[in-house]
C-alpha cells in the first residue's frame, strides 16, 4: 500500500501594525557586525522592507492571542524599523508584512531564529561585480551604485575591475578552482590570453601566490617608481599614449608602465635636450645614458672647478635650516626615539642644507675644451649632470723644458735661430739649473755611487719615520690620497698603495645602490678640500686633526677592498687560485663580522655626526 506524501503548509502572510510587534529575546543571532542598523534603515528607507519579518502570536494564561506578535527571527530588520519610527520617518502603526507561525507549533523558536541566519548564502564577489555590472549597464554611475549600496567608490571600481579578468577564469573561480585573492592580482592585466597563459603556467604548481601572478604579468612593464619614469613623468608618458596598469586591490606604487619603448623614447628625448643645452658651454665631448657603470669615470682625470659663492639668500637660508635642526636637536637629545614626524623635518632639512652645499662649479675654458660631461639619470629620478673628465688622450701635452729659457735670458726667441735644448738632471726629484759655462758644469756621479748614498738615505729616513707616528701617517696618506683623488701613476718616495678594485661585471643596479651613493658622497665630500699640489696637500694633511687623518685613511684603504667572487683557475696557471679565492673571501667574512662587532656601540653617535651640516665648520670626515 503506497504511502501517502505529506503535504507541507506555510505560514499564512500578512500585515502587521509596527506598534503591535515586540522583539523576542530567543533570537540567537548577538553579534552587532555586518551592515549596521543605522545602514539598513536607509536600505528600507530607499527599497521597502524586501524580506518579511517571521512572527508568533503573544499567548495569555489561558492561551488566547493577546493581539501582539513575537518576532523570533527578524530582529535586525525588527531595530531597523524602530529607528525610523523614532527618527519619525516611519509611522508607528505602519503596516510591517510578517509571516506570522503558529505560537503552539512545536518547533522552538530558537530554532526558526537559528536556521534563518544559518541558512543564508552571502553573495560571492564575482555575484556582486555581476549585479553591479547589471546596473552600470543600465545607467547607474560608479558613485551612484556606492551610494545605494552605502559602500566606498573604490569598492565598486574593485567589483567592476573584476570584468577585465577572462572569463575563462572567471569559470575557474566560479567552480572554487581559484581563490579570490588570485583572481584579483589577474586584474593589474587586461589581456586576456596573457592572463590565461600566466593561469595555465602555475595552477598546478605548489606555489601560486597572488605576488607570482602580478610579477609574471608584470614582467614586461616599467614600475611607476623606476627613475626612468620619475624623470620623464607618468603625466607626461600618459600624454604621449602610455598606458599605465593599475592595481585596485593592493598599493601598488603608481602602477606598471605598459611600453618600455615608448618610455625609453621619451627618456632619450628630454636627456638628449638636456645635453644640447650642456653642449653650449663649450665641452669637448658629452656621454648620455640612463645609467652609467659604477666604474665608467676610470682612467679619467677628474678636474676640480671652483665651487661659486653662496649668494645671500642662500647664506640666509643655511642660517635659519642649521637653526631649527640645532633647536630640534636640542629639544629631542634625552629621546630613545625621535617622533615621525620630527624624524621626517630632520631629513628634510638635512636634504635642503646638501642640496645648498653641493655647489655650481666654474672651469677654466682651456680645461673645458678638452673635457667632457656625463648626463644620467638619479637614483631618486632627478637629472645628474656630471662636468669636468679628462681622457688621458685629450690631455694638454707637457711644454719641452727650457723651451722658453731663451727669453728668460734674453735670447731671440726667431723661429729661424737654432734652439739649443739642454737635459735637466734631477736629484732628488728637483731640478737643478744648468750652467752655460759646460767646462764648470757639475759633472753627475756614477749611478753605483748614488745608488749607495741613497741606501744611507734610506735606511736613516726609515729609521726617522719609523719614530714618528705623525710623519709616518702623514706619509702613508699623502701616498694614498694622491692615488685615489689624483690618479698619479709614479711610485714615489713611499712603496705603499692600495689598488683600487673594479668591478667586471655588474648590474645596472650597482651605482645607485645606498652603498655606492655613500663611497660617492663621502669621496665628493673629501675631494672638494684636497689640494692638487703635491706640496700643499702634504701641508694640508699634516695639519687635519687626529679623527679626520683617520677618516680619510679609512676611506682610501677602502677602496682595496675586494670581496669579488672570480672563477678559479684549476690548473693554478694564470689567474686566481682556489685557494687565494677561499682567501679573499674568507678574509671578506672577517671584516663584516669585525665590523659588526665594532661598528654596532657607535650606530647612535655616527648618526648624529652625519646630520651635522658641514656649514658649521665641521670637516667631511665627520661623516665619513
Amino acid at each position: 500500500m503506497a504511502t501517502a506524501v505529506q503535504k507541507v503548509i506555510l505560514s499564512s502572510s500578512r500585515d502587521i501594525p509596527f506598534n503591535k510587534l515586540i522583539l523576542s529575546q530567543t533570537n540567537v543571532r548577538t553579534r552587532k557586525d555586518g551592515v549596521s542598523i543605522e545602514d539598513l534603515a536607509a536600505s528600507i528607507a530607499r527599497r521597502g522592507l524586501i524580506q518579511s519579518l517571521h512572527v508568533r502570536p503573544v499567548l495569555d494564561a489561558e492561551g488566547a492571542e493577546t493581539g501582539m506578535f513575537d518576532v523570533p527571527a527578524g530582529g535586525r530588520r525588527y531595530r531597523a524599523l524602530e529607528l525610523l519610527v523614532k527618527q519619525k520617518r516611519l509611522a508607528k502603526t505602519a503596516p510591517v508584512p510578517c509571516v506570522v507561525g503558529d505560537a503552539n507549533s512545536p518547533i522552538l523558536a530558537e530554532e526558526v531564529s537559528l536556521a534563518e541566519n544559518v541558512e543564508r548564502l552571502p553573495l560571492t564577489p564575482l555575484e556582486q561585480f555581476r549585479a553591479f555590472a547589471a546596473m552600470a549597464t543600465k545607467g547607474m554611475s560608479e558613485e551612484e551604485i556606492a551610494a545605494a549600496f552605502l559602500v566606498q567608490v573604490q569598492v565598486v571600481k574593485q567589483r567592476l575591475r573584476l570584468l577585465t579578468v577572462s572569463p575563462t577564469l572567471l569559470d575557474v573561480y566560479e567552480a572554487e578552482e581559484m581563490t579570490l585573492e588570485q583572481l584579483m592580482a589577474f586584474t593589474v592585466s587586461s589581456d586576456h590570453a596573457r592572463q590565461e597563459q600566466v593561469w595555465d603556467g602555475i595552477k598546478n604548481a605548489w606555489s601560486k601566490e597572488p605576488y607570482q601572478i602580478r610579477r609574471m604579468l608584470t614582467e614586461t612593464t616599467v614600475r611607476a617608481s623606476d627613475k626612468r619614469a620619475v624623470f620623464v613623468g607618468v603625466e607626461a608618458y600618459e600624454a604621449a599614449g602610455g598606458i599605465v596598469m593599475r592595481d585596485l586591490f593592493q598599493s601598488d606604487d603608481g602602477g606598471w608602465l605598459q611600453d618600455p619603448a615608448l618610455l625609453d623614447r621619451l627618456v632619450a628625448e628630454k636627456l638628449k635636450a638636456t645635453a644640447d643645452e650642456v653642449a653650449a658651454e663649450g665641452w669637448k665631448w658629452i656621454e648620455v645614458a640612463a645609467s652609467f657603470p659604477y666604474d665608467a669615470t676610470r682612467g679619467l682625470r677628474e678636474l676640480q672647478g671652483e665651487p661659486l659663492d653662496l649668494t645671500a639668500e642662500e647664506q640666509a637660508m643655511i642660517d635659519a635650516l642649521n637653526g631649527e635642526h640645532q633647536k630640534l636637536e636640542a629639544e629631542y637629545e634625552g629621546a630613545d626615539e625621535l617622533p615621525d614626524e620630527i624624524e621626517q623635518r630632520l631629513g628634510e632639512i638635512e636634504t635642503a642644507l646638501a642640496d645648498l652645499e653641493t655647489r655650481p662649479v666654474r672651469f677654466k675654458a682651456d680645461d673645458i675644451v678638452r673635457a667632457g660631461v656625463f648626463i644620467s639619470i638619479a637614483h631618486d629620478g632627478r637629472l645628474d649632470i656630471d662636468r669636468g673628465y679628462v681622457r688621458p688622450e685629450d690631455e694638454a701635452p707637457r711644454p719641452a723644458v727650457g723651451a722658453d729659457a731663451g727669453d728668460a735670458e734674453g735670447q731671440s726667441s726667431d723661429p729661424a735661430e737654432p734652439v739649443v735644448q739642454r737635459a735637466v738632471i734631477t736629484i732628488g726629484s728637483q731640478p737643478t739649473e744648468l750652467e752655460d759655462d759646460e767646462d764648470d758644469a757639475i759633472k753627475p756621479l756614477p749611478d753605483r755611487l748614488v745608488t749607495e748614498l741613497t741606501a744611507h738615505r734610506t735606511l736613516a729616513l726609515r729609521d726617522a719615520v719609523a719614530s714618528n707616528p705623525h710623519v709616518a701617517m702623514t706619509a702613508l696618506l699623502h701616498k694614498l690620497v694622491s692615488d685615489t683623488f689624483q690618479h698619479r701613476m709614479y711610485t714615489g718616495a713611499l712603496e705603499a698603495s692600495v689598488r683600487h678594485v673594479f668591478f667586471p661585471v655588474q648590474d645596472e643596479a650597482l651605482k645607485d645602490s645606498p652603498s655606492a651613493r655613500a663611497v660617492h658622497e663621502r669621496h665628493e665630500a673629501w675631494a672638494g678640500d684636497i689640494p692638487a699640489d703635491d706640496d700643499a696637500l702634504w701641508d694640508w694633511l699634516a695639519a687635519l686633526d687626529d679623527t679626520s687623518r683617520m677618516a680619510l685613511l679609512a676611506h682610501c684603504v677602502s677602496y682595496g677592498v675586494n670581496a669579488l667572487y672570480d672563477k678559479p683557475n684549476p690548473y693554478s696557471g694564470s689567474g686566481l687560485s682556489q685557494h687565494s679565492l677561499d682567501m679573499r673571501l674568507g678574509q671578506a667574512d672577517r671584516l663584516a663580522r669585525h665590523r659588526a662587532r665594532h661598528g654596532r656601540g657607535r650606530l647612535a653617535s655616527d648618526r648624529r655626526q652625519l646630520s651635522r651640516p658641514r656649514h658649521q665648520g665641521t670637516h667631511p670626515s665627520s661623516r665619513a
